[in-house]
Formats: C-alpha cells, sequence, structure tokens
C-alpha cells in the first residue's frame, strides 16, 4: 500500500498561518491551568491536611471526583452544561481554560500535598516554638520547601497538562492539533498534517522532560 507522503505542502508560511495561532492558544491554556491548578491544588491540600472535617471531607471529594473522571468527559460537560446554566455561552477557549484549571486542581493538589508531607516535622516544630501561627508556618518554613522538593514532579505534570491539550478539539477550540487539522485539510495532505502534529509534540515534551531531569539532578546536589 503506497501512502504517497509529500511533506512539499508543509512550509513555514503554513505554520505561521494555521499552526501558530493553535500552539499559541495550546501554551497560554498550559501556563493558566498550571499556576491556577498549582494555586487552587495547595489550597486543597492544606484543606485535607487542616484535620477539620469540615474542610477536609469537600477537599476529598473533589480531588479524587476530579481523579475518577476523564479530562474530556469534564471539559464536554463544563462546555455543555454551563451555558444552560447561565443562560448564554462562554465561548470554547475560556470553557477549556476553566475546566483545566479546576481539573489539574486535583492533581497538583496530591503532588502538593506529598510535598507538605515530606517536610520533616522538626522543622514543623521549630516553627512553632519561634511563635509562628500555621499559617505563618505553612508560608515561611513548609511551603517553600515543599515547591522546591516537588518542583520536578510539577513540572512532569505540566508537560502531561500540554499533551492534554489537544482534548479541547472536542469542544473546537483553537489549540496546535487543530491548527494541523485544517492545515491538512486545506492542503489535502491529512496524514502528513496529523504525523507533524506529533512530530512538533514529541519535540516540545522531550525537550521539556530532558530540562526537568537536569532540574531534578540539581535540586538533588543541593540537598
Amino acid at each position: 500500500m503506497n501512502l504517497n507522503i509529500d511533506w512539499s505542502f508543509f512550509t513555514w508560511d503554513l505554520f505561521a498561518n494555521f499552526v501558530l495561532k493553535g500552539l499559541y492558544f495550546s501554551l497560554t491554556l498550559t501556563v493558566i491551568a498550571t499556576l491556577g491548578g498549582i494555586a487552587l491544588g495547595t489550597v486543597l491540600a492544606l484543606m485535607r491536611l487542616s484535620g477539620s472535617r469540615l474542610l477536609g471531607v469537600p477537599a476529598t471529594l473533589y480531588v479524587n471526583g476530579m481523579r475518577s473522571i476523564p479530562l474530556v468527559m469534564v471539559i464536554l460537560w463544563f462546555f455543555l452544561l454551563v451555558p444552560m446554566i447561565i443562560g448564554r455561552p462562554i465561548g470554547a477557549e475560556v470553557s477549556a481554560i476553566i475546566t483545566f484549571v479546576a481539573f489539574e486542581a486535583a492533581y497538583f493538589s496530591e503532588i502538593m500535598r506529598a510535598g507538605i508531607q515530606s517536610i520533616p516535622r522538626g522543622q514543623v516544630f521549630a516553627g512553632q516554638a519561634m511563635g509562628m501561627t500555621y499559617a505563618q508556618n505553612m508560608k515561611l518554613v513548609v511551603l517553600p520547601q515543599a515547591f522546591r522538593n516537588m518542583l520536578p514532579v510539577l513540572l512532569t505534570q505540566t508537560i502531561i497538562l500540554f499533551q492534554d491539550t489537544s482534548l479541547v478539539y472536542a469542544i473546537g477550540a483553537y489549540d496546535m492539533l487543530k491548527g494541523f487539522e485544517i492545515a491538512g485539510k486545506n492542503y489535502g495532505r491529512p496524514i502528513e498534517a496529523y504525523l507533524a502534529a506529533a512530530v512538533v509534540y514529541f519535540v516540545i515534551c522531550f525537550a521539556l522532560s530532558w530540562a526537568v531531569k537536569r532540574l531534578h539532578r540539581r535540586i538533588a546536589i543541593i540537598r
């Protein structure tokens, strides 16, 4: 079977006209979802570690619930149900951003919870001996060390998040994969377009993974 692969159509003009817009949205979604997910995930982790059932139970239900549902289903539910509730559409891009922040917070929460629990109790007791409140202890002693310890894991989750941005095709958002798809249709080369998308995803994720490994070695030396 001759697939008749032809890469001559793949030029910089094609990349600039079709793919660059989608790549920008994919990267923007990744950055916003990472920052928002870490912020919300840290709050959820602190709620679960607070020792209060009033805070711990809702946070546990949220984290376990989100981690038990496929991301593409959450994307579809939010995109379809929220406009019905509020009475107006919110757009595929905005829907994707909110969904990713809410979904990734559950995963970042578990990473942060493990990072906080990895800090020796002596550090916490030392802060308490100095008269620090729980909030001050977390802000000044525990969380800075937890973030440093968990940085490679957080970045690895961010790489996975970038790969998952391709799922926004389900609601029609214009991400990098969508750009390749449209280019393939316009030039009549869908196979080459999807192969090129796979190569670009691989190059970006491989480069980021290599950088994370180097960072992990540097942090290990500091320890």
